[in-house]
């Protein structure tokens, strides 16, 4: 029993320690530089400085590491990421988003010199290797989708010399989809050509990815026609809405004038109805006048006056 109490006792105090040093180790999250408010004044060689005892306790506030701003996380992708880059970019992103989503998931990888190495050495292959070596960038994937859904509408020029070219198509995809496109990377099924209709080119991605994009050649059209013709449909368009109210208004008149008409002609009807009813009523009582002076009229004479 002794033994148990004193191997007990001996445990609980290992432990405690344990805890208390686990404790007083811990790091501090923030750092704050302070100062004297009191300069110490100098001391002679050798010898100890001169503190007060309670103004040389004083400090000021220089600068506190938890208000200052937080530095973010330098990293490299290895995947394709959206709004961030793609894969070999050097990102910078903050902290929380590097260790809770980009390293866990393996998107992203800490930029070692070995890393940086590799990715160089893959940017070097996505130049100058083989096409099968090859990976696509991020803004070649993008450019490849951007294409795989785009129609590219050209109009004619009313000029004589105009001719649907290289050179032509290019410009077009610079001006109307922003895609700056050399010329080797696009290819034409003719040389050139003038008459109004339906075509295709294939453009080439970083010489890997190849889109076909069709082309229409629309007729010429004046700019100022265009503009008359949308403002006079704008303005129809316009004339239309304001019309419906007024007609919605209009029909809602004539339907109360309907409504307030076969009231009238009610109010009319059971007024007649009175009319005649009183009529009748003293027609009848005309007529039982006239029975009653017939009946005394007639009536025989009563025996009273035989007798007188």
């Amino acid at each position: 029993m002794n033994m148990w109490s004193s191997g007990r006792r001996v445990l609980h105090e290992l432990l405690g320690q344990t805890a208390v040093r686990s404790f007083s180790l811990t790091a501090t999250q923030n750092t704050v530089v302070v100062e004297r408010w009191w300069q110490v004044p100098l001391s002679k060689i050798g010898s100890p400085p001169r503190l007060h005892p309670r103004r040389h306790r004083i400090y000021r506030l220089v600068e506190d590491t938890k208000l200052a701003p937080k530095e973010k996380m330098e990293l490299i992708l290895t995947q394709t990421v959206p709004k961030l880059g793609g894969r070999g970019d050097t990102v910078f992103v903050k902290k929380s988003v590097g260790r809770n989503k980009l390293l866990p998931q393996s998107l992203a990888v800490y930029p070692s010199p070995e890393n940086k190495l590799m990715f160089a050495e893959e940017l070097r292959l996505l130049r100058e290797g083989k096409p099968e070596e090859r990976i696509q960038t991020r803004t070649g994937q993008l450019t490849v989708e951007l294409l795989k859904r785009t129609k590219l509408k050209i109009n004619k020029m009313p000029l004589d010399e105009f001719q649907l070219n290289k050179e032509v198509v290019c410009r077009q995809f610079q001006k109307k989809l922003g895609i700056v496109m050399p010329t080797h990377a696009l290819s034409l099924p003719f040389e050139s050509v003038k008459d109004v209709g339906d075509y295709w080119c294939e453009v080439t991605v970083n010489g890997m990815d190849v889109v076909r994009v069709p082309i229409s050649l629309v007729p010429y059209e004046d700019p100022s026609a265009s503009y008359q013709k949308q403002l006079k449909t704008q303005m129809l368009q316009a004339a239309a809405d304001s019309l419906e109210p007024a007609e919605e208004e209009e029909g809602a008149a004539e339907e109360g004038a309907a409504v307030k008409a076969v009231a009238e002609a009610a109010v009319e009807a059971e007024a007649g109805k009175d009319s005649v009813s009183q009529v009748s009523g003293a027609a009848a009582e005309e007529t039982e006048a006239s029975t009653q002076t017939s009946q005394d009229t007639t009536a025989p004479p009563s025996d009273g006056s035989k007798k007188d």
